[in-house]
């Protein structure tokens, strides 16, 4: 069985994967654009033999072959599963696999880095830990007061790994969280579920807002003017999941004149943002650059998510984080 990675890929995780799983070739890509066995062996592009392909970090890194990647993908005809290093599944490739019928899985590895990266957001917001560095800055013994975390009311749109996490870490600090998705599954880590159609209806009782949505046509703009206005004097927004979630002309808006009290935004519309957003020299905005993801343990896990899924796809077991073609709507 031949698995198509990068060659960093291959630098990185090769020995573990051939050490784990007997009987399987790793074919590279190189950054000339060549396609390789671990020998040197140059296939032929046309005719690789590749079953599996898996898509590491380092494709979306600067200077990683993204576009040979993906473009290499799509002339597989062997290939028959396809593992994403990411939780978002938007990218139109990955649905013109999903609708061929390439068995395509997407990645949990992301979840407790960004779950932390809000944890820390929120707990920035209330704290406002900027004052004592300013204060410490000039020698001065100056206090303030804060909000807490516990008591409050936070709604986590989107349930997928990652806002299950967030879910979990919010509760677990003593803030109530009520979750929004579509379907019911039944082990939602919330204290009250809500479909999207009621979401609007309880956005009054909520002091934080995590957007973890996909990017589709039912989340495009879905926080508008509409959604900004009836949410919570005060009330923080933090968005890590799609930049297309978010209208930003309305968002300015809500927090120029409504009622919103910050956003941390850490995707956009347009990325990277554009140096003449307003968004950038905002004073209720934070903004990092679609950065919450990258903690040092994502390589791991990436590896033991993909290796673990390799083991379960040669025993002919289901595995972790399929998506199908009804999940795309």
């Amino acid at each position: 069985m031949r698995l198509l990675l990068t060659e960093p890929a291959v630098r990185a995780s090769g020995e573990a994967l051939l050490a784990a799983h007997t009987g399987i070739e790793l074919v590279a890509l190189r950054p000339d654009g060549a396609v390789v066995l671990s020998d040197g062996t140059e296939l032929d592009r046309e005719d690789t033999g590749v079953e599996v392909a898996w898509a590491t970090s380092d494709l979306y890194e600067e200077g990683g072959q993204l576009r040979a990647f993906f473009g290499l993908v799509r002339r597989l005809g062997t290939l028959r599963w396809f593992q994403s290093q990411a939780a978002g599944f938007d990218a139109p490739i990955f649905a013109e696999l999903i609708r061929k019928g390439v068995l395509f899985t997407k990645s949990d590895a992301h979840s407790v880095p960004i779950a932390e990266f809000v944890l820390r957001a929120v707990l920035d917001h209330h704290q406002r830990p900027e004052r004592w560095a300013a204060a410490q800055a000039a020698r001065r013994w100056e206090r303030h007061e804060f909000d807490e975390v516990s008591g409050s009311t936070w709604m986590v749109v989107g349930l997928g790994s990652i806002g299950a996490e967030v879910a979990r870490r919010g509760r677990a600090l003593g803030a109530r969280v009520i979750g929004v998705r579509r379907r019911r599954a039944g082990d939602e880590p919330v204290d009250e579920l809500v479909t999207p159609d009621r979401l609007v209806g309880v956005l009054g009782e909520v002091d934080v807002v995590v957007l973890c949505a996909p990017a589709n046509a039912s989340t495009k703009h879905l926080v508008d003017a509409a959604f900004l206005a009836a949410m919570r004097s005060g009330s923080l927004l933090v968005n890590i999941g799609r930049g297309s979630v978010v209208d930003e002309a309305a968002l300015l808006e809500a927090l120029d004149r409504g009622p919103l009290g910050g956003a941390v935004l850490d995707v956009f519309e347009t990325e990277p943002l554009p140096e003449d957003s307003p968004l950038w020299a905002h004073p209720k905005v934070v903004i990092t650059p679609h950065n919450s993801a990258l903690a040092t343990a994502r390589y791991r896990r990436q590896l033991e998510l993909f290796s673990e899924n390799l083991g379960r796809y040669r025993r002919g077991e289901p595995l972790r984080g399929v998506v199908t073609e009804a999940d795309l709507d």
